[in-house]
């Protein structure tokens, strides 16, 4: 290379007649892609025809000052060469061999990144933009449920520190337990309608706001008075409330029917995975930093999460303009996308067997988990004997469990509906292991003899529970895609009046009874929903 910054061929190289200057008029220069010529893949040493299809190989090389060149053995001197700044245009070098005479220095920038995006990293980009866009959408939805109850079960454990400092007596500590229902409740219906008025990315994006705001604000109110931090855990139900609605809104746009059970299961397996992470996590950073620490760092990642939201997420892939041609085509010839509601058809909603069937399915599944979640560490300490301080594993054994086989679950449905099993009788499959398998190991219960056993039956009664995912949970998408977060926010209602009912009447079951009459109960309930969701359901499309 010349001080001027000009690249020099090898003395024994001879020089290659299409490398000379030829007028502009001559032949047209070929289309280089790739390093590859448009006539068709070659071994030519730059992509296109000429003298350097055969013979001795000539590779382009810079020559230093003082470099050996050829064989001769003769050491270059140096020279002061006159270079232009730029190639003139009635110099007609090949595209790609003009680029190389150019001084790297003057080289456009547009060629160094086309250069640099050639390599690992190029690929690397490619890779992520090829990434199929629907499920970048269900990833964000599992991570905005994995903040979700993150938020929400990390009251659980702050709960000891705080009412030892604000000395909270059991039935204040009950009252600020059951406040963040009367906000949950409020907005499961209004979520749902907001969601199919206006879309699911901003319903969501508001509830994750919304509930990170009151998470990080709960130390501030719980010092300033009982009142402000029940209306902060009421507000932050508010927000919560919104979440599964908008979900089911924005996948029931986004998620071919082939896809739909292990995507929902994906999401939902977040919620688990969440109640793990708060429950692993807040016990170190009270212990570390006081329990004002776990509201502030867990409220604070949800400004994390809403940047990444505004920036990919959609409410229908007919609002992505990076989606690509194929990937929208199979999305909406698959779900026959529609305008947002405008009005809800609650009459026509409520005339359908199906609807109800939902309802009363949520209702008796809900019943049997919240039992199960709310009273097992009691369970635990008063049947089995653990110490739940050191025998922390045992609190979130049932969230892994359920985690794994909901996924598990979302495979083994989306294979089916693949193979051509009809989709009313996957839903009938997976949602009748979601209630007759907890109810075989709740009935278990009674006949072990050993703690070990006992957690056993209760994960797999979890484990199977979490088929449900891929039943009950995955059917408002398929009865009514465009009214999924309306059916949702029905059908949860149903379910969070059966955990405060039930946690409720579980008390008052002990008080006179014992665990073998709650487990019976929850069975009965079981039996119950199978029998009805398996006489009215379906998986055909019946609103429109």
């Amino acid at each position: 290379m010349s001080p001027a910054g000009a690249y020099l061929l090898p003395l024994s190289c001879p020089l290659p007649s299409d490398l000379l200057p030829r007028p502009k008029s001559s032949r047209p220069r070929p289309r280089i892609r790739n390093g590859e010529a448009s006539q068709g893949r070659g071994t030519h040493l730059l992509g296109w025809g000429g003298p350097w299809r055969s013979g001795t190989p000539c590779r382009l090389r810079r020559a230093a000052t003082g470099a050996r060149a050829g064989g001769g053995g003769a050491d270059l001197k140096p020279e002061t060469f006159d270079v232009p700044d730029s190639v003139p245009d009635s110099i007609g070098f090949p595209q790609v061999v003009r680029r190389e005479l150019v001084s790297p220095a003057l080289r456009p920038r547009e060629v160094e990144e086309e250069e640099e995006g050639d390599g690992w990293l190029g690929a690397v980009g490619a890779g992520l933009e090829t990434f199929p866009k629907r499920w970048v959408i269900v990833i964000l939805c599992f991570s905005a449920f994995l903040l979700c109850n993150m938020d929400r079960v990390n009251m659980s454990i702050a709960i000891l520190p705080m009412s030892a400092e604000f000395n909270w007596n059991p039935a204040t500590v009950g009252l600020i337990q059951s406040s963040f229902f009367w906000g949950y409740l409020l907005t499961q219906i209004a979520g749902g309608i907001w969601a199919d008025i206006v879309g699911g990315k901003l319903v969501l994006g508001f509830g994750v706001v919304w509930w990170s705001i009151a998470t990080a604000l709960t130390p501030i109110a719980a010092k300033a008075g009982l009142p402000f931090l029940l209306v902060v855990r009421a507000f932050m139900g508010i927000g919560e409330g919104v979440a599964m609605p908008a979900m089911n809104n924005i996948l029931s746009r986004w998620i071919p029917v082939a896809e739909r059970s292990r995507s929902l299961a994906l999401v939902y397996s977040g919620m688990y995975l969440g109640s793990v992470t708060g429950l692993a996590f807040s016990p170190l950073l009270i212990h570390k930093f006081g329990w004002p620490s776990v509201f502030y760092s867990f409220g604070s990642l949800g400004s994390v999460w809403l940047t990444v939201w505004l920036s990919k997420a959609y409410s229908s892939p007919i609002e992505d303009p990076g989606i690509s041609p194929d990937e929208k085509k199979l999305i909406v010839s698959d779900n026959a996308l529609k305008e947002p509601v405008k009005t809800i058809p609650w009459r026509l909603i409520l005339s359908k067997p199906p609807v109800w069937a939902l309802i009363t399915s949520h209702f008796c599944h809900n019943w049997g988990t919240f039992i199960l979640l709310t009273w097992m560490p009691t369970y635990y300490n008063q049947v089995l004997k653990f110490n739940l301080t050191d025998s922390g594993l045992f609190c979130i054994l049932p969230w892994l469990t359920m985690a794994v086989s909901a996924n598990v679950g979302g495979w083994i449905a989306d294979t089916l509906v693949s193979k051509g099993l009809s989709v009313t009788i996957v839903r009938k499959i997976m949602q009748s292991i979601g209630f007759l398998g907890p109810a075989f190991f709740l009935t278990q219960l009674s006949h072990v003899d050993s703690p070990a056993m006992a957690v056993l039956c209760m994960a797999c009664s979890q484990g199977t529970d979490a088929f449900s995912q891929s039943g009950l949970y995955s059917n408002h998408q398929d009865i009514g895609p465009r009214y999924a977060g309306v059916l949702l926010g029905l059908s949860n209602t149903a379910g969070v009046l059966a955990g405060v009912f039930g946690t409720a009447a579980t008390g008052y079951i002990l008080q006179h009874g014992s665990w073998d009459d709650v487990f019976k109960v929850s069975v009965a309930l079981y039996i119950a929903g199978t029998v009805v969701w398996n006489l009215f359901s379906t998986g055909e499309k019946i609103l429109d």
